[in-house]
């Protein structure tokens, strides 16, 4: 099995990804990080938790903003602002 698929089926292992994306994060090395928060932004999709796609979007945006990478992190912003607008599309 491999990391992103665990990480999708078990939500300790989302949650471990996610600290250790905090971690890289802190630690100033965005680019595991980015692999960290890649693995939880598909976990959250594939979950269909809006919420977590837009958590996991913003935090992917702002490794790319550190990063240097301001297309990529436009793109992850625009993510997360789609995302917010779901709800009231849906509901």
């Amino acid at each position: 099995m491999t990391a992103v698929s665990r990480v999708l089926n078990d939500i300790v292992s989302l949650r471990m990804s996610h600290c250790r994306a905090e971690q890289a994060a802190g630690a100033a090395q965005y680019h595991l990080a980015v692999q960290h928060y890649r693995a939880c932004l598909e976990a959250a999709e594939c979950r269909e938790d809006c919420q977590a796609v837009q958590f996991f979007a913003l935090k992917l945006s702002g490794c790319y903003e550190q990063m240097g990478l301001r297309d990529k992190a436009s793109q992850f912003r625009a993510l997360a602002s789609v995302e917010d607008e779901l709800p009231g599309l849906l509901g």
